[in-house]
């Protein structure tokens, strides 16, 4: 694996970084404080190419590969992580269920859209009394000529009220068998379908989060993606690339965190120097610095394995695991270099350690990600 930046790589970023500037800083913490989903915002990602990554350019997307996505989640997050999640499950979970698992008319008919961002995309996995127990999902859709009619609840859904489109799994089997579920496609306004309430959150408050509601909501057998049953197992892929952008979500938090850091460290002044001259304060720097760059590694690795068609079931939840985990310590230790300054919204830092929480839990939970290394190791 090249460990020197790729043109593409250096471009997206640089990108992201301008366009941040113009269309996110100024109003970052406006929305985090009303809790406002920026929609305007991912149009105009959409435009950059940045809300269809790893869609090919024959369905309207950019093409690139997942170093490339990583590269721009990874900037984004260093802006606003509420910015960088939205980003990525729009291209990961919804598109990318389409993307991996949709026959070729599915396709054609669906990623423009998402690609370019005209549709904003959600993904319905999680319900309120199953999160990481996915096979008791009670969310059912039975079969009812030439479709299938859906009732019961999600929760946790990204972009549950403002998207367009959502990939919804469905129980169409017994509880708890893994071949039970399966995947639906759902276009809005269908009717049954609504979007529920919206969760007041601790960090990623511009990341509109809320319920999905079924009442004998009708789905035509043709947005079934692949086949009966599949539902379950086409998430857990699904998740494996998920997992990825994680990291690449985390890793963004932990380096905006320490750069935010190390700059007020050499401008703030105790004792007729700058804070960063005191070693209590210069090795918090070292380890943030040394633990942001192996998260890096995790997650590039991931990343290549990923573009190169290999099973990163693995890698990808080590990545995860450890890139969230770095991430909340970092932000916690750039609250603590900020000091006291640290605790109040005139300053960075509080907003990265409120973000970052929601690492570990997302795409599942760090306890989560120990079970599937565990799993994978003593096969």
């Amino acid at each position: 694996m090249e460990l020197v930046a790729t043109e593409n790589q250096t471009m997206i970023a640089q990108m992201v970084r301008d366009f941040g500037a113009v269309h996110i800083k100024p109003d970052m913490m406006k929305w985090d404080e009303s809790q406002e989903f920026p929609i305007h915002v991912f149009k105009k990602l959409g435009e950059l190419g940045l809300m269809g990554v790893l869609v090919p350019q024959e369905y309207g997307g950019a093409g690139f590969g997942y170093v490339e996505y990583v590269t721009a989640i990874a900037e984004l997050s260093k802006i606003d992580g509420s910015i960088g999640l939205s980003m990525a499950a729009h291209n990961s979970l919804c598109t990318g269920h389409i993307l991996q698992f949709g026959s070729e008319e599915q396709k054609r008919k669906w990623l423009p859209k998402l690609a370019s961002a005209e549709w904003i995309g959600a993904w319905g996995l999680t319900e309120p009394n199953t999160g990481s127990d996915a096979g008791n999902m009670r969310t059912v859709a039975v079969e009812d000529g030439d479709h299938y009619v859906l009732n019961g609840a999600k929760n946790f859904i990204t972009h549950g009220k403002s998207s367009n489109i959502a990939v919804v799994i469905a129980r169409t089997g017994e509880v708890g068998d893994s071949h039970g579920m399966t995947a639906f496609v759902i276009e809005k306004p269908t009717e049954g379908f609504a979007a529920g309430r919206k969760e007041d959150k601790l960090g990623m408050r511009a990341s509109e989060t809320t319920e999905l509601i079924f009442t004998d909501c009708r789905v035509p057998k043709e947005n079934i993606l692949g086949k009966v049953g599949d539902g379950f197992i086409q998430s857990m892929k699904v998740l494996d690339g998920g997992r990825i952008s994680i990291a690449a979500l985390s890793l963004g938090i932990a380096q905006g965190a320490f750069e935010a850091a190390l700059a007020y460290s050499q401008e703030r002044h105790q004792f007729n120097k700058p804070i960063s001259s005191f070693q209590g304060i210069s090795f918090k720097l070292a380890d943030m610095a040394t633990e942001i760059e192996a998260a890096s590694l995790l997650t590039y690795r991931a990343a290549d394995m990923k573009d190169r068609g290999l099973n990163v079931n693995q890698e990808s939840a080590m990545a995860k695991l450890y890139a969230s985990e770095v991430s909340v310590r970092c932000a916690n230790e750039g609250v603590q270099i900020f000091g006291g300054y640290g605790y109040t919204k005139d300053y960075p830092a509080e907003k990265y350690y409120r973000d970052a929480k929601l690492c570990t839990i997302g795409e599942g939970t760090s306890e989560i990600q120990k079970l599937v290394i565990a799993r994978t190791l003593l096969k």
